[in-house]
């Protein structure tokens, strides 16, 4: 059943029609999206991976999100800053991720920007330093802004400090997918389930 801004699904419970896709993007929202990504490597992986989903669904990505992790250790800083030419070689030839070398490229780069970044008190600390005062309450999904003040703030930042594939519009796709702003659809089920914002 639609609604003007969301689907009831059969359980009762209100959804962004994004949500109701499949049954992964389904529990990805129920479960994930819009909660709090408070350690290095989570977060180092988001910030990837929506760099991945550029020009594409996050759709795709989520159904490629494992192929991911293990090509990537789990976007384990240290490992991924050490991958050379013939890693890059490899990654090209996995048909099981994204094969686009500007973004390969750009994982390796962010994680060896993710370990120097620990001598200004680490990503977690930084990125979550530019969350806003407010969150949006959106109604519809045209509510919904696609950049703010504070992720352009926020591209700008991680650029200066060597990441890729963190434009602004980016970012905000990153500050929604860690709780930094809710914007659940303030008839959604989900909600304010974040605990960050009341």
């Amino acid at each position: 059943m639609k609604t003007d801004t969301v689907i009831i699904g059969e359980d009762g419970l209100t959804r962004p029609a994004w949500a109701h896709a499949n049954p992964l993007m389904r529990a990805y929202y129920d479960t994930e999206w819009g909660m709090p990504v408070r350690e290095e490597q989570g977060l180092l992986e988001r910030i990837c991976l929506e760099g991945f989903q550029s020009g594409l669904s996050w759709n795709t990505i989520l159904h490629k999100r494992e192929a991911f992790r293990e090509v990537f250790a789990d976007f384990h800083p240290e490992t991924v800053a050490a991958y050379g030419d013939k890693d890059v070689d490899q990654l090209m030839a996995d048909p099981r991720i994204v094969r686009n070398r500007a973004k390969i490229l750009a994982t390796i780069k962010n994680a060896r920007a993710t370990i120097t970044l620990r001598n200004e008190g680490g990503l977690v600390k930084f990125v979550w330093s530019f969350q806003p005062e407010t969150t949006p309450a959106p109604q519809t999904p045209a509510d919904i802004p696609t950049q703010s003040p504070e992720s352009r703030a926020l591209s700008t930042a991680l650029r200066k400090r060597g990441f890729s594939f963190v434009g602004p519009v980016t970012m905000y796709a990153l500050m929604e997918a860690i709780g930094m702003v809710d914007t659940h659809l303030v008839n959604s089920h989900r909600r304010g389930s974040s605990g960050v914002w009341g």
